[in-house]
């Protein structure tokens, strides 16, 4: 269970002072949280006294840069194909680059973009990956991590390979990597539900981009069937992929040092799915009568 961080996306409503303290309140060892408000391009600058208390509570409560996840607006299309809406997502991206800064943060989750059926694959990945290189010169310190989408509508990042094309025109490779979310992974058409299927998920991972690039994973059930393109979450084990998938990654040392973070349905059980995966991380863990009962 080595340097196995398990935590949840909390709410930083009243400031992201709070979140902290909402994911302590979880008993969870990773967190994520949004800076802004995620569906409105402009905010607020952040005050010296938010930051302040949000990085002493999180020397407080023990959290660290690579337990924590921020995650951007839903709004920003690094790869949009037309040029009024792609400066002004990259100057958002920006900006939530240079808040992670305030923050002492050190890597910043986002979703790739979308071509809008306007422009091809290849150039929408090549525009994504300027808006990253532009947004890297601009900032220092806080790597942008490309999150897996699960194929609806012209969204770039469900493939692999796409998430390779994109790594590929980053200049700076040190700072650019991935988020796997495994709802997303099972919706693009990537088998979870077994060991197998996971060992062979995962061997296409290595092999297309590289666990070298791995900077965080959103643990979800999936709603949807296998392939089925539907961003479509559940709570662990209530869905199609089961909790087989997330005793393996729980007991994969390659999921190590990274924040993995719930974005599943119910709220509530959050605490109980975080003591799940603890238990699964244990070695050998059988899937429990316990286990099971949360779903």
């Amino acid at each position: 269970m080595l340097n196995k961080y398990i935590g949840a996306h909390v709410s930083a409503a009243g400031g992201v002072e709070n979140a902290p303290v909402n994911a302590y309140k979880l008993g969870a060892s990773a967190f994520a949280l949004f800076t802004k408000n995620q569906r409105q391009w402009k905010a607020k600058p952040l005050t010296d006294k938010s930051i302040k208390l949000f990085k002493e509570r999180c020397e407080t409560y023990g959290f660290k840069p690579e337990q924590i996840l921020p995650h951007d607006s839903y709004l920003i299309n690094l790869g949009h194909p037309e040029e009024e809406g792609l400066q002004k997502s990259r100057d958002a991206f920006v900006e939530e680059m240079e808040r992670c800064m305030q923050l002492g943060l050190d890597r910043l989750n986002f979703h790739p973009g979308s071509h809008l059926r306007k422009i091809s694959e290849e150039e929408c990945a090549e525009r994504v990956a300027e808006s990253i290189n532009l947004a890297l010169d601009r900032t220092e310190g806080v790597i942008a991590v490309i999150e897996n989408t699960a194929g609806q509508g012209s969204n770039m990042g469900w493939s692999f390979e796409h998430l390779a094309m994109i790594i590929d025109g980053v200049h700076d490779k040190s700072r650019v990597g991935v988020c796997l979310d495994t709802c997303h992974t099972f919706a693009a058409g990537y088998d979870l539900r077994t060991k197998e299927a996971c060992e062979k998920t995962f061997a296409e991972f290595e092999k297309r981009v590289g666990f070298r690039y791995l900077k965080g994973m959103h643990l979800n059930d999936s709603k949807g069937e296998l392939n089925s393109r539907k961003d479509r979450h559940h709570s662990l084990g209530a869905g199609e992929i089961g909790w087989e998938c997330f005793r393996t990654i729980m007991q994969d040392d390659r999921f190590n040092g990274v924040p993995m973070v719930l974005e599943t349905i119910d709220e509530t059980i959050w605490p109980d799915e975080i003591q799940a995966l603890r238990r699964l991380a244990l070695r050998n863990a059988p899937l429990s009568a316990q286990t099971i009962a949360l779903a």
